[in-house]
């Protein structure tokens, strides 16, 4: 029988902090437990998933977390706070960066799934981000999905020349930005549409 809750060394394993920082957060209230009869605390293993979505915290590997990794990338950062919102409530894994550059550098440390990446940045746009992404063996496999509010068919055609897997103009609907996500890494727990 499979449990459906985390002991707070299994929770720190999966956090990767100590055993005294987990039982820190639960004893603050910044994490859901609940006291067995012999007095351990038990957390859910939704409620420490949740909390570290909520808190940029990537579980390690070999966890059972089943949400796919999405880094956003835009130097608004309106934009950003809002993207990160929408998909961490969604149960995505979400970090941001403020730029193409930045954007490398969180790749190599991330390992995400998913770009969300604006295309008019300044520094490193998002096309040359893309084609840098899509070029290299390590991770020519991460998906990109391009957005602008520069909506224009050179701008889909750059993107599409870059490698992105998609496009979205801004402002962007949210039901437009869930379901191409879905399409693309599919819902957390389950495999992307094919």
């Amino acid at each position: 029988m499979k449990k459906n809750f985390y002991t707070i060394p299994q929770a720190a394993k999966i956090c990767a902090v100590g055993h005294t920082t987990m039982w820190r957060w639960v004893k603050a209230g910044k994490i859901k437990a609940a006291a067995g009869p012999g007095g351990h605390y038990r957390i859910l293993k939704n409620d420490l998933h949740s909390f570290a979505r909520l808190h940029g915290i990537v579980p390690v590997s070999g966890s059972d977390y089943s949400g796919a990794r999405i880094l956003i990338v835009d130097d608004d950062s309106a934009i950003r706070d809002l993207l990160f919102q929408i998909l961490t409530k969604n149960g995505y894994l979400v970090k941001t960066a403020v730029d193409g550059f930045d954007a490398g550098i969180k790749v190599v440390e991330f390992g995400p799934e998913l770009i969300l990446m604006d295309l008019v940045m300044p520094g490193m746009d998002g096309i040359e981000a893309c084609r840098r992404i899509k070029d290299k063996s390590g991770t020519s496999e991460i998906k990109v999905l391009m957005m602008t509010g520069f909506d224009t068919p050179e701008n889909r055609d750059r993107s599409k020349q870059a490698g992105a897997d998609g496009y979205l103009s801004k402002p962007i609907n949210y039901d437009v930005l869930l379901e191409k996500v879905k399409n693309l890494v599919g819902m957390p727990g389950e495999k992307p549409d094919t």
